[in-house]
């Protein structure tokens, strides 16, 4: 069966550092993987935000 170069790097990789995937899933959850937001907490989140107005460059003084 063909495998291509990359592949072949791959799986020997793999052999020789075995933890490697732990170590990627580790890795992953750290940036990607957030908990589920608290609904109470984000409503009070987004009332107590500053409207922002329709053009922010424009001061009416």
């Amino acid at each position: 069966m063909y495998q291509s170069d990359i592949t072949q790097f791959l799986n020997q990789l793999k052999q020789q550092q075995p933890q490697l995937e732990e170590q990627q899933r580790k890795g992953r959850s750290l940036l990607w993987d957030k908990q589920p937001l608290d609904l109470d907490e984000r409503e009070r989140t987004q009332s107590s935000r500053v409207k922002q107005t329709s053009y922010v460059y424009y001061q009416n003084f």
